[in-house]
């Protein structure tokens, strides 16, 4: 092997460790920390690997934060029902944009940049005494709608993206058999187009489970949030008791990471596939 090669090969895996490092490093003091009593969370030298584990930090947050159990089920069907949303209207959009062309569709598709691009708090302002007059506030509709309504943008450029790898000879073999627009998409683009649809859903998910604006000015008590408990915790008159605090957060991070890793499975597995047919 020549040395420049092994130069290339030697920087691939000290950039992949550092990645690692960057991300798994904080992700494993949160978990690990939620097994720790505290005087050894903050024990100076820190006790890294060597400690006694214990599951006191979760029986405390079962007993003494029943709201935040509540905030993930909540967390969970808006997210879940957000990203359908999200995934339907970008597949069809995505669809639109990528198979016509005009001068409309180009202005909406600058539109949707150009509102993308404003921070949330100056559209979400705004909407609030709209959402409130029409009795929406603190329901799990108006986040699913936000949620879409925000993310949308980014799931149909990258649902575009993907049809627009994909053959127009394949729509017109539909149509020549007698396939309409609607019936070409869905039997013809979006089976080709899935790996798309995954990777929309698994950014829209990350988004909607971790969004914390939108869930703080529309909920209160019903549709109140994973992230809304956890800032409670944060903000607690009583001081913040960062064992219990770390246990919440490590249960937060675990229906997402579940996700997230079945969904890059088939991703993978989909663009894969993809690449190998001809």
């Amino acid at each position: 092997m020549k040395f420049s090669s092994i130069i290339a090969t030697g920087g691939r895996y000290f950039a992949l460790a550092m990645v690692l490092l960057w991300s798994g490093v904080p992700i494993y003091l949160v978990v690990s920390s939620s097994f720790k009593v505290s005087r050894d969370i903050f024990a100076v030298p820190p006790k890294l690997f060597v400690f006694s584990p214990t599951l006191d930090n979760y029986t405390r947050l079962l007993a003494e934060w029943p709201q935040f159990f509540s905030g993930l089920w909540n967390s969970l069907i808006i997210a879940g029902f957000a990203t359908v949303l999200t995934v339907i209207v970008s597949s069809t959009a995505g669809y639109v944009y990528s198979r016509h062309r005009g001068a409309l569709l180009t202005g909406s598709a600058f539109f949707m940049i150009i509102v993308r691009l404003f921070p949330p708090i100056v559209i979400t302002l705004p909407l609030f005494p709209w959402i409130n007059a029409v009795h929406l506030n603190d329901t799990h509709i108006v986040l699913i709608v936000l949620y879409a309504s925000f993310y949308v943008s980014l799931g149909t450029w990258i649902m575009k993206a993907f049809f627009d790898q994909v053959p127009r000879e394949l729509d017109e073999a539909a149509t020549m058999d007698g396939a309409n627009p609607f019936q070409a998409l869905v039997k013809i683009l979006l089976p080709l187009g899935a790996p798309g649809m995954i990777a929309t859903a698994v950014f829209i998910s990350i988004f909607a489970w971790n969004e914390f604006l939108f869930a703080f000015i529309f909920t209160s008590t019903n549709a109140r949030t994973a992230p809304m408990a956890l800032s409670e915790m944060m903000g607690s008159v009583t001081g913040v008791d960062w064992g219990v605090l770390f246990a919440a957060a490590s249960l937060h991070l675990v229906p997402v990471a579940i996700f997230v890793i079945a969904m890059q499975r088939f991703l993978i597995a989909g663009l894969t596939a993809g690449s190998v047919k001809g």
